[in-house]
């Protein structure tokens, strides 16, 4: 049973966060006894006890500072807040420690001690470790689950929102998988990733996995790989964008059209996309060089080429769980992307202005958090990085910069020569927690225990094949009339997001599984006789089959139902042309999947056509008919 966070919990986490941002900006020595660097009031055991709530929870908030390793947060709370100051986001979540970040070797399976951010990310999104590259998969190259599509199929909304290209790493490792992390789109994936390739019967890239994994909400940059044209499938000869708008989704590339946007579900998507690469950040400042921090001290500068307001971070996190908020809960993941790009290429001010944004994104996930009472709230980082605080100018690159302390500040990037790119580290990263089951984020812990304490709280626990146990097809009983149009409905797929349509003597048909349920419009064949239809859940493998009967006396069948037209996506067995040919079949409805059902039976049966119901309960099938 879900119970709301308790009072006390998020009043002790209010008065925290109120607390942190009561502290002055910066302390000088010289205005307090004890040189005013003390952070604790007094005796906080009752605050931590209080601050410790039981799950499960409603709702989960992930953000992740790409790169923000400590020395990235104090870099950067050094020179906005001062050496005794705080981050008012980063710096307020009551309950912190520390995780590990390790990949895997793919070939011996051992530790690799660097990780990048693809494993990282796959970490935390399936609860396996895995290489560096791999996106969403194990050592072996198998599928693994991620929390977003666990979320989606227990019925909870789903959000991702990055500042970088939605098909990089952090974002990709939440709707798709693939052995490169770079098989952005068609193009890319034939070369890098031939085996996932749509043409060679894969899943396809992560752009186009993205659309079949139809997250509520998907807000960030990269609409270069939406222009490429799908190599196979229904889609094929279309670009992701058309693809994308035939299924349904909601697209914007502005603050304007973004703002307009009040709904946001299974039915009408939103794909947000507003740079064709990564967002520009948010300052811009002089690059570290060879002896740089004898020029003096430096000012960081606002970026005149930083997106509009409505489109900081912060805004589009608020955007998304005002779009996310509903009753059946939401998990949403938030990544300030370009920290950790700014630190590969030794730009200070970059990856200060970046954590900034990260920082203003978490006080907005915050203020939500407290208001709802119980919702999750967690703030880490995908692994470590090179820039480094030092007392003199080292003999590597380093830059000076002047804080708003007025005082000086050497940062140290000693991992790459000039014009080279920064290495990350492989150091303990911190990770904090706010309201339900954030107890779990204490002492030291790895990133693949993000997964499992996210699962625990949204209880999360049953598999594709689980939630799709009742699955159930509908089919004519009576007979159809040779190349008629019969209506294939199905109800109870809430475990997978896709559907294959198999008719005997036919090519197979995707379709889009939307809230468990979807209506297709066949054609029956020339031939008199039985045929056989099987409809196969894609991710969990539930199948049901029925079979319909074409006479030459047969009647017209009625499609059940309106609504708007979807598509289908490419299949696995690569079916061509039936896009262009303006397809589709796919009636999507704002209705639950079994009412759905329902009212194709009702529509079926008003109409004197007799339909068969067959019904999937694991590996057995029972056919009931009229």
């Amino acid at each position: 049973m879900k119970r709301k966070y308790r009072a006390s919990g998020a009043a002790v986490g209010a008065i925290a966060i109120g607390l942190l941002l009561a502290l002055p900006a910066t302390a000088l020595a010289a205005e307090s006894d004890h040189g005013g660097a003390a952070r604790n009031e007094g005796d906080k055991s009752a605050e931590v006890s209080e601050a410790i709530v039981a799950g499960p929870a409603k709702n989960v908030i992930l953000l992740i500072g790409d790169g923000m390793g400590d020395s990235e947060i104090t870099v950067a709370r050094n020179y906005v807040h001062g050496a005794s100051g705080v981050f008012p986001g980063i710096d307020a979540l009551p309950l912190t420690g520390q995780y590990t970040t390790y990949s895997l070797d793919a070939d011996t399976g051992r530790p690799n001690y660097t990780p990048d951010s693809a494993a990282t990310g796959t970490a935390w999104a399936t609860g396996t470790k895995s290489y560096n590259g791999a996106i969403g998969v194990d050592i072996h190259d198998v599928d693994q689950p991620t929390l977003l599509e666990l979320a989606k199929i227990h019925g909870k909304k789903t959000g991702n929102v990055s500042t970088a290209e939605i098909q990089d790493a952090t974002p990709a490792v939440q709707v798709s998988h693939v052995s490169q992390r770079k098989c952005y789109g068609p193009e890319a994936t034939s070369e890098k990733c031939a085996a996932d390739a749509r043409e060679n019967g894969g899943k396809g890239s992560i752009s186009e996995q993205l659309l079949d994994v139809r997250p509520d909400v998907t807000l960030g940059g990269g609409s270069a790989s939406f222009n490429e044209v799908a190599k196979a499938g229904a889609y094929a000869d279309m670009t992701l964008f058309e693809q994308a708008q035939l299924r349904g989704y909601t697209l914007v590339d502005n603050a304007d059209e973004l703002a307009a946007v009040s709904e946001a579900n299974q039915e009408t998507p939103l794909l947000g996309l507003f740079t064709s690469g990564n967002f520009p950040v948010r300052w811009q400042g002089a690059i570290a060089t060879e002896g740089g921090a004898d020029a003096g001290p430096l000012r960081c500068e606002d970026n005149p080429e930083r997106l509009s307001s409505g489109l900081s971070l912060a805004s589009l996190t608020q955007k998304a769980i005002d779009l996310l908020d509903s009753d059946e809960g939401f998990f949403l993941q938030v990544e300030g992307a370009s920290i950790d790009k700014q630190d590969h290429a030794a730009n200070a001010c970059g990856q200060i202005g970046e954590t900034v944004d990260l920082d203003e994104a978490v006080r907005v996930a915050l203020d939500y958090a407290e208001k709802d009472g119980n919702t999750l709230v967690v703030v880490t980082a995908d692994h470590a990085h090179t820039s480094q605080i030092v007392g003199g100018t080292p003999p590597g690159l380093s830059v000076q910069l002047e804080t708003n302390e007025g005082q000086p500040m050497i940062v140290s990037y000693g991992t790459a020569p000039a014009g080279g790119s920064q290495q990350h580290t492989g150091a303990q990263v911190r990770i904090a927690g706010y309201g339900p089951g954030a107890a779990d984020v204490v002492g030291l812990v790895d990133q693949t225990d993000v997964f499992f304490t996210t699962q625990r709280m949204l209880e999360l626990n049953g598999t594709f094949a689980e939630q799709s146990a009742d699955a159930a097809a509908v089919v004519p009983t009576e007979p159809v009339a040779p190349k008629g149009k019969v209506t294939v409905g199905a109800s109870g797929f809430r475990g997978d997001w896709t559907a294959e349509v198999r008719v005997a003597g036919q090519d197979p048909r995707e379709v889009d599984v939307i809230n468990g349920a979807f209506t297709v419009e066949l054609d029956a064949p020339s031939a008199t006789g039985p045929v056989e239809v099987s409809i196969v859940g894609k991710q969990s493998a539930a199948t049901v089959s029925a079979s319909f009967v074409v006479a030459e006396n047969g009647g017209g069948v009625v499609t059940p139902g309106e609504g708007s037209q979807s598509g289908q996506s490419g299949a696995e067995e690569p079916q061509s042309g039936a896009a262009a040919a303006g397809i589709g079949g796919l009636s999507h409805t704002g209705l639950d999947g079994n009412l759905i059902f329902a009212i194709v039976l009702c529509a079926l049966a008003l109409g004197g056509i007799g339909y068969g119901v067959i019904r999937s309960r694991g590996t057995r099938v029972a056919v009931i008919q009229d």
